[in-house]
């Protein structure tokens, strides 16, 4: 449920976009949910070259990163970088358990559950809520939120 709601209050910030859209006359990207379910895909991907840099490849230079394994808010490419070099290490593979897409204009988000799998065998579920931005051509994760499940 809290992630339906947050969901839908990234969803009220995407929302606001077209006006500026329309203000500086740029054209919205035609994006899918399959679209959207797309980038996860891409991300997934990036973590599998075991490359810190690879992964922060989907990241706007302006994102944040508020990250499943530690306490401190990634703001820059070079801390999601420092982030990803400590969480590759243990070779993480996401699966998406469940979703909630919304799209507007050159924005999306992607909200649900995913539980990340490591080499060891252990498991980690997770929240975790992306914030998707297209800019120059591409889209990116302009906000990215992830917490390991509270409850046992």
């Amino acid at each position: 449920m809290r992630f339906v709601i947050a969901a839908t209050l990234a969803f009220a910030v995407i929302q606001a976009q077209p006006a500026a859209a329309a203000a500086s006359s740029q054209s919205c990207a035609a994006a899918s949910e399959a679209d959207i379910a797309k980038l996860f895909d891409r991300w997934n991907a990036s973590l599998a070259t075991l490359k810190a840099t690879e992964v922060a490849k989907n990241y706007a230079t302006d994102a944040i990163l508020l990250p499943t394994l530690s306490n401190k808010p990634r703001l820059t490419q070079a801390e999601r970088i420092d982030y990803f070099e400590h969480f590759l290490k243990n070779q993480p593979r996401g699966r998406i358990d469940s979703r909630v897409i919304t799209i507007g204009c050159n924005g999306a988000v992607d909200a649900g559950t995913y539980t990340f799998t490591f080499k060891d065998g252990s498991l980690v579920p997770a929240r975790y809520t992306y914030t998707y931005e297209y800019k120059d051509g591409k889209w990116l994760i302009s906000s990215h939120h992830s917490s390991a499940m509270p409850e046992k």
